[in-house]
């Protein structure tokens, strides 16, 4: 089923270091933009992680550091990456809990204004997972009825996403509307306010904190209560888009 789309919308996939979305880094990503006439761009980049790729994680993508070394860091293309985002809706296959963190970290670390909250996210995991609950890899099988050659690399897993999600719109008639709105809130587990989802919307649209001791707790009140938290996360070991969401609750409630 061809999507039916109102803006362009971006398939993405990131290969890394590792899976700590505040220590690791990005070492190719690959995207394939689809148009609402039905044209496709597509783009695959390597990019230097300025760190060493451990050994497990290559024998996971393949890519060792040897392969980078000579490639751009991803401050030296992020805006690029930035512009081919801006206006589109987003989509990707775990992208909600790994992908899109790990990007916006690396945009806020490059200080690359782009507000990825803003776009509509699509997770064909979630989509999977909610009704038929397996792998990528499986998942395309299940769906495509093909085998997924070349796991694991970007390309192979972003092509093989957003072929995943028009056979799941066949497949799947009246349980999913071919609508990004609607695809983007059914493939959403939470409410997240930042996209690690340490703080979430309540039924009642409130932030609230989803970790910890404070977990459910509106976090303007704890804010007021304990004015020391708000110092322990920012110089604790949190993402930089949780401490970039934690300050705007903030700055809302008290203006300092």
């Amino acid at each position: 089923m061809k999507l039916n789309l109102k803006i362009p919308i971006i398939f993405f996939d990131l290969e890394t270091t590792g899976v700590d979305v505040s220590k690791d880094r990005i070492v190719e990503i690959c995207y394939i933009k689809v148009f609402p006439n039905g044209n496709e761009t597509s783009r695959t980049m390597r990019i230097n992680p300025g760190m060493h790729i451990p050994e497990q994680s290559s024998a996971v993508h393949g890519i060792t550091d040897d392969d980078v070394k000579d490639c751009p860091l991803f401050k030296d293309v992020a805006k690029e990456i930035a512009n081919d985002f801006e206006g589109c809706d987003i989509a990707g296959f775990n992208s909600n809990r790994f992908d899109l963190p790990m990007l916006a970290e690396e945009f806020l670390r490059a200080h690359v204004d782009i507000d990825l909250s803003r776009h509509r996210a699509i997770d064909v995991q979630v989509i999977y997972h909610k009704l038929e609950q397996r792998t990528l890899s499986a998942a395309y099988k299940f769906y495509c009825g093909m085998e997924l050659q070349n796991a694991h690399s970007a390309l192979a897993d972003t092509r093989a996403t957003y072929e995943i999600l028009k056979a799941q719109l066949d497949k799947y008639p009246e349980d999913l509307q071919n609508d990004m709105e609607y695809l983007s809130k059914y493939s959403s587990f939470t409410r997240n306010v930042d996209f690690a989802g340490r703080i979430v919307y309540d039924d009642n649209n409130n932030e609230i904190f989803n970790f910890g001791k404070y977990k459910g707790e509106r976090v303007d009140a704890v804010l007021q209560r304990d004015p020391g938290y708000y110092s322990w996360m920012m110089n604790g070991d949190f993402p930089l888009n949780t401490k970039q969401v934690l300050t705007k609750i903030k700055l809302k409630k008290y203006g300092k």
